[in-house]
């Protein structure tokens, strides 16, 4: 029912914003008009006047569709508020929680498409899902088996019967959920829709894999605290003495999980001590081409003087503080609070230093198989290009000194997720940094 009521309230969230978009393009086309008359006498009132009174009637039109549309809101939230008190307590029951089980088997049914539904909607909107307090808006939780677990002794400890001492924490990318981590298990193993990074570090090294599942709309800085501040809860309920901790993020994944380190060691939290491992696997380190091209076009179409360009231009500035932040690679709060997030070329982020102690590993891809070939010079993964995600850039002073790092050929940036191969570096740099 939470769903449907962020749905309910989504769709009537739209139909207010695109009646505000019309209005404010109806009013510039308007004031377009005057303006070409606004020499000559005595066009330039009549035009004025006219322009006036048909300002007025559109302006009755707009207030009258606000009007409308907020009856209706609360006409059907009414409904639903009677539909989920006949229900009452059948509405806890596990039928009506979907839940999406970690296998790559589970692409494409329905539980899988409404959950990836509800996280792309997070990805590119989730600041503002979460400032409308919209039901859709994703909390930061751990998740098992396709489930969101509350972190008590008792919840932990019947999720996790047989934890080791050793826990490695899962954090998906972009618009995604922890699904992701299984992607293609069936084609890579031999037909097991299960096997993941997660289950084979628990084979080869005696890992517990944890996943979690957040609003990727979110600046990255916030989901970084978050994440911090969740290990420390699950430290204090897990059912053994944690002695080591692993984070390995995949793309924003692995911005979120730098700054969840930053912000531990940072607030002197008790689970930095036990931290040993940072994977970044395909994360924008230095920062996402295409949200840069975004950025620039935006400005490009903000500047331009016709409706037709400012529309657009308004639809895409609307995109989420997550996706921004990708620009550069911003991790902390530092690197954004005050400042312009539209500004276009303005790289303010911050040379963070890395934990001593702790290993960071980058795994970077390109769909090339020659790293000096233009095309994967140019690409990369698709998505994030090579100096990005090893954090090489010619200021050597601007640099992020990974522990070590591996570039793939002929690997696309959602194929490193979880293919063999990468698994087998990932496994080598834990098993060597101890």
């Amino acid at each position: 029912m939470r769903r449907i009521r962020g749905f309910i309230d989504l769709v009537f969230d739209v139909v207010d914003e695109t009646n505000n978009l019309v209005e404010l393009t109806h009013d510039e086309v308007v004031a377009r008009s005057v303006r070409r008359f606004a020499p000559v006498e005595p066009v330039q009132t009549v035009a004025r006047v006219v322009t006036g009174i048909q300002g007025a009637i559109a302006g009755t039109v707009f207030k009258s569709i606000r009007g409308i549309n907020g009856a209706a809101r609360k006409s059907v939230t009414a409904l639903a508020d009677v539909v989920e008190t006949g229900l009452g307590p059948s509405l806890e029951s596990d039928k009506f929680e979907l839940v999406t089980p970690m296998q790559s088997s589970a692409a494409g049914n329905l539980n899988w498409c409404i959950d990836y539904l509800q996280s792309s909607l997070n990805g590119f909107w989730g600041d503002y899902l979460s400032q409308r307090n919209n039901a859709l808006a994703e909390p930061m939780t751990l998740r098992s088996n396709g489930r969101a677990l509350p972190v008590s002794a008792a919840t932990v400890a019947a999720a996790f019967p047989n934890a080791t001492n050793k826990i490695c924490v899962f954090v998906h990318s972009l618009a995604a959920t922890e699904w992701l981590w299984t992607f293609a298990s069936a084609a890579h193993y031999n037909g097991d829709t299960t096997t993941s990074f997660g289950s084979r570090l628990h084979d080869d090294l005696g890992f517990t894999p944890v996943y979690i599942r957040y609003n990727t709309g979110l600046h990255i800085s916030d989901n970084g605290r978050q994440l911090a501040e969740l290990i420390s809860e699950l430290l204090e309920a897990y059912p053994v003495p944690i002695e080591e901790i692993a984070l390995i993020g995949h793309s924003m994944g692995g911005l979120v999980a730098r700054s969840a380190a930053s912000y531990a060691s940072e607030h002197k939290l008790p689970w930095v001590a036990y931290l040993r491992h940072v994977a970044c696997v395909g994360a924008p380190n230095l920062g996402a081409p295409l949200e840069k091209v975004v950025n620039l076009l935006t400005s490009v179409l903000r500047n331009v003087d016709a409706a037709g360009a400012q529309v657009p231009a308004r639809i895409l500035n609307s995109r989420s503080a997550g996706v921004k932040d990708l620009r550069y690679g911003y991790t902390m709060d530092e690197e954004w609070l005050g400042k312009d997030p539209d500004a276009v070329f303005a790289n303010a982020r911050l040379d963070i230093p890395l934990l001593d102690g702790v290993g960071y590993y980058f795994f970077a891809a390109t769909i090339s198989n020659d790293t000096k070939h233009p095309v994967g010079r140019l690409l990369g993964d698709l998505l994030v290009r090579l100096p990005s995600a090893a954090g090489k850039t010619k200021n050597k002073a601007r640099r992020i000194p990974f522990s070590s790092g591996r570039v793939f050929l002929g690997m696309s940036h959602i194929h490193i997720v979880n293919h063999p191969d990468v698994y087998v570096a990932l496994r080598d740099f834990f098993d060597t940094q101890k």
